[in-house]
């Protein structure tokens, strides 16, 4: 069995001298300790050491573990620039790098970062799909690229991964209607795909074997339990987190406890966290007591 690690990038997560510097020796321990990869997320959701920048910081000072994305949001940046980032890395960790890609979370976890991105929400799954074939075809050779979203002539000659082809890649959606798309080698080592509802509605575009369900999402569908949704969080100026529901408060944590829900979301569907942070808000099992502030002004 491989274990892994998902580094605490997030500035909520540095601890109280907040030393982000301390993320690479977190990083070497981890691997001498016997732990066979290490993951960083992508977001703008709040500060963190950008994830491609962990990377690097990463490949010389490791020897053995795989460096990966959970997951890399590649609208984010310029796509001819990032096949040049990714191969970089695997060149510095020696063919380590694992790539898992995602199209963003719908709402304030997604679409407003296109926006700052500067790049249209609107086919935002077939951006990504010819994005990481952009990447495949540069790091095969190609000096132009036409697709229906992406189209470039007299490309320079790209930086090449160690392996002369491309990092192990799996692309990952975050919407019902949006197709899993799975590389034709293995599978990033990231596991399944983060526990939603919405995921167990998706097209397979790729074969069985490549793609491990994940339970806890079909059995959900398959109960008929709707997915929770309305979900927002706000990060206070006393570092505590208040959570809402629908633009109505449902709860608040701080200290250790806050910490621990910005890791989570991070990690999963944020509005299937929010909900079990709030005791299944969205479900129904909401108390029902008049004097309880959820229901204050019901």
């Amino acid at each position: 069995m491989d274990i892994g690690v998902l580094l605490p990038t997030g500035s909520a997560q540095w601890g109280p001298d907040g030393a982000p510097r301390d993320l690479v020796a977190f990083g070497v321990h981890a691997e001498r300790s016997g732990f066979s990869s290490l993951f960083v997320n992508d977001s703008l959701i709040s500060p963190r050491i950008e994830a491609l920048t962990m990377l690097a910081a990463l490949a010389p000072a490791t020897e053995r573990v795989t460096l990966g994305t959970g997951a890399l949001l590649p609208f984010l940046r310029r796509p001819i620039q990032a096949a040049q980032q990714l191969a970089s890395i695997d060149l510095l960790s020696g063919g380590r790098l694992t790539v898992a890609v995602g199209a963003g979370f719908p709402g304030r976890f997604g679409r407003p970062f296109y926006t700052l991105s500067e790049v249209p929400w609107e086919r935002r799954f077939a951006r990504l799909d010819e994005t990481v074939t952009l990447w495949r075809d540069l790091w095969n050779g190609a000096t132009s690229f036409h697709g229906e979203i992406l189209r470039f002539d007299d490309i320079p000659p790209a930086t090449m991964p160690r392996t002369g082809t491309s990092p192990r890649e799996r692309a990952t959606s975050s919407s019902a209607s949006a197709p899993w798309t799975c590389a034709p080698s293995e599978t990033s080592s990231t596991g399944s795909p983060p526990c939603s509802p919405s995921y167990g509605q998706g097209r397979i575009k790729a074969e069985p074997r490549e793609i491990r369900w994940c339970p806890g999402a079909q059995g959900a569908r398959m109960r008929g339990m709707a997915a929770p949704e309305g979900f927002d969080y706000t990060i206070r100026a006393d570092g505590s987190v208040l959570i809402e529901h629908r633009g109505r408060a449902a709860t608040t944590v701080r200290g250790e406890r806050a910490a621990a829900f910005l890791s989570e979301v991070e990690l999963g569907d944020p509005q299937e966290v929010m909900a079990r942070w709030t005791g299944n808000y969205r479900r129904g099992n909401e108390r029902a007591a008049k004097n309880h502030p959820r229901n204050a002004h019901r």
